[in-house]
């Protein structure tokens, strides 16, 4: 047996689950931009996985670029302070965008991301996110596309991880506390 699979005390979403509703988001993204290619910004490390498989699910051509942002440290609670630590490199001038996260907390990373790349001047931009918490929002927030609403619980795998371990379980699952506290 994987030994991390001993470090999650249960399993929310199966991989044959959280495909199922990438398919369904990707159709979505499909029918309401037929005929445009939207540029897909995955926020790293976390939403790579979900970004890749996300982009396989759409049936359109797309463009694709990454930022990579911290608010966390190797904490379990975000620090509040957004960090760009590494920024777009495609022009999104007047293209459509679509900001792909893996998993929304405060909500706060995820404004200041919103914007930061309104200032650069997009014909729209709409949000993605793989996972909600809505009763750890500390601010008002709306997405566009929603793969699973989750509660307060500290979860792993399918990109999102702890101290940089976990992202490659196939499934996502609520981290045994003992792991980090």
């Amino acid at each position: 047996m994987n030994q991390m699979n001993c470090d999650i005390s249960a399993v929310l979403f199966d991989e044959y689950k959280i495909q199922a509703r990438v398919r369904e988001i990707g159709d979505e993204i499909s029918s309401e931009y037929m005929g445009r290619n939207p540029v897909f910004i995955g926020i790293l490390k976390g939403a790579f996985t979900f970004m890749s498989d996300l982009i396989r699910a759409v049936s359109i051509p797309v463009s694709i670029d990454f930022m990579a942002v911290s608010s966390y440290g190797s904490g379990t609670v975000s620090t509040g302070i957004v960090k760009i630590r590494k920024d777009i490199d495609i022009d999104i001038k007047g293209r459509d965008v679509i900001i792909v996260e893996d998993i929304v907390d405060s909500g706060l990373s995820l404004d200041y991301i919103k914007k930061y790349l309104t200032q650069h001047e997009p014909s729209s931009v709409k949000t993605c996110v793989l996972l909600d918490k809505p009763d750890a929002h500390k601010i008002k927030v709306d997405f566009d596309y929603v793969g699973f609403y989750i509660g307060n619980e500290f979860v792993v795998g399918y990109g999102l991880d702890f101290n940089e371990r976990y992202r490659n379980l196939p499934y996502i699952g609520i981290l045994k506390e003992e792991c980090y506290k």
